[in-house]
């Protein structure tokens, strides 16, 4: 099967304490007193501790237009990128010149040619490379990236390919917007990357490298909830869409999925021991675990990102998972990784960790 062999994670080098953060953006987004009272209530509840951001922060207001804000994201992303790809492929023992398929993700900028191409030449990627590029998918990229980058390899299975997320969610902050959605995100979000690098099945016998292999991946998109998560896009770059419905659709839906993903090979929610959900906010996770009926600790790991960098975007739950294979689970080990996204779509990639 599939193997995930590493999994490098990657910030800016800017920390802030969330108190930081909300008192340099109150002006910025109302001059409104109760909205400000509310931005700062908002900001406190919402789990996160620290931030790293790819800008100082009194830079933020002064940013004049989506164009000056989506050069950044290009050259501020490009390097968050490469460092991150860099780490990954070290940390499995490969060069750049070992990777055959590479998938790039963000939603929080755009650039053709895409991020991904600009590597090429930085890193010394193979001028044969397959890549692609993939905007749209938002938080759920990073389980949907590691689904699809697993079905390539069941086609190639000698061949290294790569899941590449870069998301700098503060610069698409809107000034002026003291909207319920902007607030809320302006608290929640962070800037950051991860790379994942992944084998096939005969690569990995041919590495001897142990870890989580892919087991098999489940995606879903529910009828009706195209309003509930995603971008509305204008003059001022992406304005985000993110109403409080989010945690109604996974009670309504996400224990089924799982529970059909599990059972297809005679699993139930007990046998799982590793979960890796995508840290989306407080109620987000308590929605996760409501809805699975997990133990209390089973998503640590996932309110311990969320305290530590915010929610990252597509990046967010390969933050997670570079933290649980951190932890060396014993061989044998089944875990479960989700996310959603815009859409309202769902991915859920079921792991198994192996001896080398």
């Amino acid at each position: 099967m599939t193997r995930i062999v590493a999994v490098a994670p990657a910030l800016p080098a800017r920390t802030y304490t969330q108190a930081e953060i909300t008192a340099a953006l109150l002006a910025m987004i109302t001059t409104d007193p109760g909205r400000q009272a509310v931005m700062k209530r908002i900001h406190a509840a919402s789990g996160v501790e620290t931030r790293n951001l790819v800008m100082p922060l009194e830079q933020y207001s002064t940013i004049a237009s989506f164009r000056e804000s989506n050069d950044f994201f290009i050259a501020e992303g490009t390097t968050l990128a490469e460092r991150a790809l860099g780490d990954a492929l070290a940390l499995a023992g490969l060069v750049a010149s070992d990777v055959d398929f590479l998938l790039f993700t963000s939603v929080t900028g755009i650039a053709a040619p895409s991020i991904d191409a600009q590597l090429v030449s930085r890193l010394g990627l193979r001028p044969d490379v397959k890549r692609l590029p993939s905007f749209g998918l938002g938080c759920v990229a990073g389980a949907a990236g590691i689904a699809r980058v697993h079905d390539y390899l069941v086609g190639h299975p000698n061949e290294v390919a790569v899941l590449l997320s870069v998301e700098l969610c503060s610069l698409t902050v809107q000034a002026s917007d003291d909207s319920m959605a902007n607030i809320v995100a302006s608290g929640l979000f962070g800037d950051g990357a991860a790379a994942v690098v992944m084998v096939g099945d005969q690569r990995a016998q041919q590495l001897g490298m142990g870890g989580p292999e892919v087991v098999d991946t489940r995606s879903r998109i529910y009828p009706d909830t195209q309003d509930v998560i995603g971008w509305d896009i204008g003059g001022t770059g992406f304005r985000i869409v993110l109403s409080a419905g989010v945690p109604d659709v996974i009670d309504r839906n996400f224990a089924d999925d799982a529970a059909g993903l599990l059972a297809r090979h005679g699993l139930e929610i007990a046998d799982v021991g590793v979960w890796a959900a995508h840290p989306g906010g407080p109620k987000v996770l308590e929605a996760f675990s409501r809805a699975l009926d997990l133990p209390d600790g089973a998503l640590d790991a996932s309110w311990r990102s969320l305290a530590r960098v915010g929610n990252l975007s597509s990046a967010a739950v390969l933050h997670v998972l570079a933290e649980l294979m951190d932890a060396h689970p014993v061989a044998g080990t089944n875990g479960l990784l989700f996310a959603l996204g815009p859409g309202v779509t769902a991915e859920l990639v079921l792991l198994r960790w192996v001896d080398a």
